[in-house]
């Protein structure tokens, strides 16, 4: 086992968007990064995975993420990670363990995003919507729990959950227009009870939860299924490049003064400029 004086993060879904420039702020940060996902390797496929319009696989991948935080002097693990398959749950909390021998922070980024997630009610079939809540909540749930155990030992231990207002309101426009379906919104909600409860059963033994709410982000999955253009953004939604929530998470990993927000919900846009977390933006 390699020992380290730095904090363990573990992020998933850190090949492109938000959990990548999650990656790099934790970095900058200080911290060395678990980096977890489907995409190890540039032009990897995957069953169920979203494509550019041209049909090839989204830019991004693990190797590209390490490469680039090896500039910043932190160290890396690459680890791949399918949220369907609990075996690499498994894998990826016993290997860092074995290797650095604790995780401070775990960013439940990474989503499902095959067929189910976006489905007309009466479209989609159960089959589907099953696997839509294994891969957006029982996942995260599971995973969760094998991180926290070691936190609980330790006592303290920092879960960042990226959620989403399509769990806390309807859709502004049908799901052809733009707008979401159930699964996405249904999974979301759920995942959204997770942070409030940690704080209550576990806030008196140093675990600290948070809610990410992003917004309307324009990471590469966005724009290759709703384009630059989207229905959303003509209704006034305001849009934000990925290092938005990126530096909010970091604020929530490393500010005194995130201690006294263990729990909440936080919508990061607002919230990042409010506290002028990214220079230049807005």
């Amino acid at each position: 086992m390699t020992e380290t004086d730095a904090p363990i993060a573990i992020v998933t879904g850190a090949s492109r968007g938000i959990g990548k420039a999650t990656a790099l702020a934790l970095a900058e940060a200080g911290f060395d990064l678990v980096l977890a996902a489907r995409t190890v390797q540039s032009g990897d496929e995957h069953a169920d995975m979203v494509r550019s319009a041209d049909g090839s696989p989204l830019p991004g991948s693990l190797e590209e993420t390490r490469d680039e935080i090896a500039g910043r002097g932190r160290r890396t693990r690459l680890q791949r990670l399918d949220l369907l398959e609990i075996d690499t749950l498994h894998a990826l909390v016993e290997d860092t363990l074995a290797e650095w021998g604790r995780i401070d922070v775990l960013v439940n980024n990474a989503i499902y995003q095959g067929p189910g997630l976006m489905q007309d009610f009466m479209k989609g079939s159960m089959d589907e919507l099953e696997k839509v809540f294994q891969g957006n909540v029982l996942a995260q749930v599971h995973l969760t729990r094998l991180v926290l155990e070691g936190m609980l030992e330790r006592g303290h231990g920092i879960v960042v959950n990226l959620t989403s207002e399509a769990g806390m309101i309807d859709p502004p426009l049908k799901l052809a227009r733009g707008g979401w379906g159930f699964a996405h919104g249904a999974t979301k909600a759920a995942l959204h009870r997770m942070a409030g409860y940690l704080k209550v059963e576990y806030g008196d033994r140093g675990i600290r939860a948070y809610n990410l709410e992003p917004g309307l982000v324009l990471s590469e999955s966005f724009l290759a299924s709703l384009g630059e253009d989207s229905e959303l953004e003509k209704l006034g939604i305001p849009s934000a490049p990925v290092e938005v929530p990126a530096a909010v998470i970091r604020w929530l990993c490393t500010s005194e003064d995130a201690v006294a927000m263990n729990g909440e919900n936080i919508h990061a846009q607002p919230f990042c400029k409010r506290n002028q977390l990214l220079p230049g933006w807005p």
